[in-house]
Order: structure tokens, then C-alpha cells, then sequence
């Protein structure tokens, strides 16, 4: 641990020369060019990436890093041995030949790398949620206002056919005004709840672990709370950061919302009592704005790790005229027009006051004779995706496709910002049991 962070020392003061060198002589790269593409964090997650990445023709990945030495063995036996290594990322920032990174690190690292990343003339894919505190934010918003490099956070509902559908749906009246909206995110298996697999080779000698702490507070070597390291407050941001903000994403795609106003959120651990320190079942509760787009509104959102059903994700955009269902595979509204007649109780009125009131209200709601043509289906409509359809690769065309054109992603840091601050704030309302209020135009927290 002495040696790294002597070397820590070492290549932060050839990075801070390297990297705005980086910067001036990044490759432009041209609308048919190859993308020299770099992965920091070879995870799951990370390697998921690299799968869809590489699916879009002209991308090669050329480096990759990480913290843990058999990840980058195993890079090079999936990607080639001609891949550069390295468990300083710094190391790849400052190489002039990478066009663009995935960022797919524990979330605490996610915005210190991605403002570095965007700094050194790189573009960026980063996971989400693009921050692990509130306060994070404002660096990667900055960095890449003032770069005008691409980022990308990689919540990729934001680029499916399936949201866009819902989204149009929408707008087009399909369920008349929407009042509320509901969604959950729920599994019971142990993977699903993040006992992800130790390696047995998870030593002090393969794993760079200061490295890998960052701005944690220091603790001797441990690593479960590297390879789990979901499971832990110093590193992630539990079920918020993990899946409230896929569905604000998406929410806030379809909607056009930029957030809530009031943020609350409960729950508890109740099964994965496993040293973790966040809870496996969590509610939320988020007051929206009216805005001309749209009325104000309410969302539920609800994350359950011990569900015995099996596990879900779903979408409920309740309406004044029927119900927009956002299911994994497509989209289906329900029609639920409302009855021509109010209706009437007046069972308690005295006799001659319930005739009065019946003249008037025939005279306004005539007595229809029952006919056959007057019946009426209730309607459902789906609309699903096309066969083997994947929003993941979608999602990783859309970035390059910014990559080469430079025309700015709709999930950029703005956007990424404002579905991650209210997720990383429902562990703040958690944890500090209280109501948050969030200023979602200006992306700060209020009071």
C-alpha cells in the first residue's frame, strides 16, 4: 500500500502536466473515423458496456483500468492483448489517442472522473447515476459546459424506442391529464440484491485499495466493499442511485419534467442483513410542478428487494382518461372514459326535494334508450417493441453517434443531474428523516 501511494503521488503530478495537453491535441475524430474508446471500471457493469459499445461499428476499445488486477487480465482475454493496462485512470487520461471513455467505477468516483475525463479533451459515457452526493454535481455540469464535450450518463431509457412511444403517447393526449404516476423496480434474488462473487484472489497485492477508497474514509483492506460495494454508503448510493434514478430517467424523459419540488422517502432493512448499511425496501414520495407542459402532478416510486413475486419493473401514468402502462417489452393505455352523467344521491332528501332535484336533472341528463350500438368496448392498446430490441445499444449508438457529429445527447450533464439529485436526496430524506425541498431549474437544494 506504501508503493501505491507513492505511485499515487508520482502520476498526479504527471497527470495534472498530462492532461491539459490532452486536452489541445485530443484527435478530432471524423464522421467515418474509428473511436478509440477506453473503460475505467471493468466491472459488470463496465463490461456490459463494452459489449454494447463495441456492437456500434467503427468503435475500439484500447485501454482499459481498473483497480482490481484480474479484471484487467480478463480484458485482455475478452478484448485482446493488445490492450493497454493500467489501475490508474489518470494513465489513461492523459493518452492522446483515446477519444472516449466509459466511466462504470463505484459511484464515488463517478463525477471526479468524469470532469477530469471531459477536462482532458475526452468525451464521456458515464454510469449512472452521475453522482454519489448533491454537491458533486455542479463539477460535472461545469466541466462540461466549459469543455463542450459530450457526456452521456448511462441510463438508457432515455434512447429506447419503447419511452419514446410512451412519451408521445402522452403528449398526445392518449389518457387525457395526467395526475399521478407510479413505478417500482423489485427482485429477490441474491444477485439482484448486489452478493455479488469474491474473487479468491482479492488480495492486498491485486487490488490497488487506496486507490479504490478515493475520498471514502480510510479503513483497512476489505473487499467485500469493493466487489459489494453497493451494499455500503461510503461507495454507492443503495436503491436510489441504483434504480430510483433509471426510473427518473425515464419519468422525466417521457414527461419533460425537470423534477420535484419536495422530496420524502422511508423504508427499511428488513431480509439482507448482510453488514450492508442501506436499506433493502424503499418508498418515495415527490410533489411536481405545474408547468405549461404539463399539470402538476405526483410520483410514487418503490424499490423491494425482498418480493416474493418474483421481482418487476413497471411504469403507471394515471390519467383523467385511462392509464399509460411503460412495461420492460412495450407500452399499452387502457381507456377509461368517463361516464356522460355525474350520477346522483338523494336517497336522504325529503320526497318532494328528490323530484324537484330529478326534473332538473333530466332536463340536463335525458334518459338514453339501451341500444345494442350504444355499447361500448373498454379499450386497450399495446405497443410493443420490435423483437430482440435493446435499448442498452441503443443507448451506446446514440453517444457515438455525438461523438462524431458533436451534437449534444438529450441525457447530458444537465439532464443526468437532475434525475440523479433527487435519487441521491431520497438518501438524505432517509437517513436524516425529512422532508427535502429541491429547486429542480436551478439544481440545488433548498432551505
Amino acid at each position: 500500500m506504501n508503493h501505491s501511494r507513492r505511485h499515487f503521488l508520482q502520476t498526479a503530478s504527471a497527470a495534472s502536466l498530462a492532461a491539459p495537453l490532452a486536452a489541445r491535441q485530443s484527435r478530432p475524430v471524423s464522421p467515418n473515423g474509428r473511436i478509440q474508446l477506453a473503460i475505467i471500471g471493468a466491472g459488470g457493469m463496465g463490461a456490459e458496456d463494452v459489449g454494447s459499445a463495441l456492437a456500434v461499428p467503427g468503435v475500439e476499445l484500447v485501454a482499459a483500468c481498473d483497480v482490481y488486477q484480474g479484471r484487467l487480465t480478463r480484458a485482455k482475454e475478452v478484448w485482446g492483448d493488445h490492450l493497454f493496462v493500467t489501475r490508474d485512470y489518470r494513465e489513461i487520461l492523459a493518452r492522446k489517442d483515446i477519444d472516449a471513455v466509459i466511466v462504470a467505477t463505484p459511484d464515488h468516483w463517478h463525477s471526479q472522473i468524469a470532469a477530469e475525463a471531459m477536462r482532458a479533451g475526452k468525451d464521456v459515457y458515464v454510469e449512472k447515476p452521475m453522482v454519489q452526493k448533491i454537491e458533486d454535481g455542479r463539477e460535472v455540469v461545469e466541466a462540461q459546459k466549459a469543455t463542450g464535450r459530450i457526456l452521456q450518463v448511462g441510463s438508457q431509457r432515455v434512447s429506447s424506442v419503447i419511452y419514446q412511444k410512451a412519451q408521445d403517447l402522452l403528449k398526445a393526449g392518449a389518457i387525457g391529464e395526467f395526475n399521478m404516476i407510479e413505478a417500482w423496480w423489485d427482485r429477490r434474488s441474491a444477485i439482484g440484491a448486489w452478493q455479488y462473487s469474491i474473487p479468491p484472489d482479492a488480495t492486498p497485492a491485486n487490488i490497488d485499495w487506496d486507490r479504490f477508497l478515493g475520498r471514502a474514509p480510510k479503513r483497512p483492506f476489505e473487499p467485500i466493499r469493493l466487489f459489494r460495494w453497493r451494499n455500503y454508503q461510503d461507495y454507492g448510493t443503495g436503491v436510489t442511485g441504483d434504480l430510483f434514478v433509471h426510473l427518473f430517467s425515464g419519468m422525466h424523459f417521457i414527461t419533460g419534467s425537470l423534477g420535484p419540488t419536495r422530496i420524502y422517502a422511508t423504508g427499511g432493512l428488513r431480509f439482507w442483513k448482510d453488514g450492508r448499511d442501506v436499506p433493502d425496501i424503499m418508498l418515495g414520495l415527490f410533489d411536481y410542478p405545474q408547468t405549461p407542459a404539463h399539470p402538476a402532478f405526483n410520483l410514487m416510486l418503490r424499490v423491494n428487494f425482498v418480493d416474493g413475486s418474483g421481482g418487476s419493473h413497471v411504469f403507471r401514468f394515471v390519467g383523467s382518461e385511462g392509464i399509460l402502462t411503460v412495461l420492460p417489452d412495450g407500452v399499452t393505455v387502457a381507456r377509461q372514459p368517463r361516464d356522460a352523467e355525474p350520477g346522483y344521491t338523494i336517497g336522504t332528501f325529503p320526497m318532494a326535494v328528490q323530484e324537484e332535484f330529478l326534473r332538473e336533472y333530466r332536463k340536463k341528463y335525458p334518459v338514453q334508450q339501451a341500444m345494442a350500438d350504444s355499447i361500448r368496448p373498454k379499450t386497450e392498446e399495446r405497443y410493443s417493441a420490435p423483437r430482440g430490441y435493446n435499448d442498452h445499444r441503443d443507448h451506446h449508438r446514440v453517444f457515438f453517434d455525438a461523438v462524431r457529429s458533436r451534437k449534444q445527447v438529450v441525457e447530458d450533464a444537465v439532464f443526468g443531474f437532475r434525475a440523479a439529485g433527487p435519487a441521491v436526496l431520497c438518501n438524505v430524506s432517509y437517513f436524516e428523516r425529512r422532508i427535502v425541498e429541491w429547486d429542480p431549474a436551478g439544481m440545488i437544494v433548498k432551505g
